[in-house]
């Protein structure tokens, strides 16, 4: 079977979207969007099975850097309880400074949906290495 991911790179005004899938294990941009509503419409429009979310943490302590995020979390897999959906966590310090350093030649993507695929990519890298 395979698994459909999306990735997600969190932020309180947009929110950054990546797909893989368990066969290609290859992510990519996707889009990005504002709040909770779209990407529950996404993870259900896309067949996602496995969410696999960019922690926010500080640099310098390793917390998490924004007290939201967890209100985030709780509100959307409240959402998706019913959807037999896994949720996987990955540190995301520093994708948003790799997805600046990233040149897309052809195709521009927004910064958010690039930090999304480099924190999906880490995710898949580990888990099929």
């Amino acid at each position: 079977m395979t698994i459909n991911y999306l990735g997600v790179d969190w932020g309180e005004k947009r929110i950054g979207l990546a797909l893989a899938d368990s066969e290609n294990k290859i992510a990519t941009p996707f889009r990005t969007i504002e709040n909770i509503t779209e990407l529950v419409k996404v993870v259900l429009e896309e067949e996602i099975n496995s969410v696999v979310i960019g922690l926010p943490k500080k640099m310098s302590t390793g917390e998490i850097e924004n007290p939201n995020f967890s209100k985030f979390i709780k509100i959307l897999q409240e959402r998706l309880l019913d959807k037999n959906i896994s949720f996987d966590f990955i540190d995301e310090r520093l994708s948003s400074v790799q997805a600046d350093t990233l040149k897309v030649k052809e195709v521009k993507y927004e910064r958010d949906s690039v930090s999304a695929m480099i924190i999906l990519q880490s995710y898949l890298d580990k888990k099929y290495d």
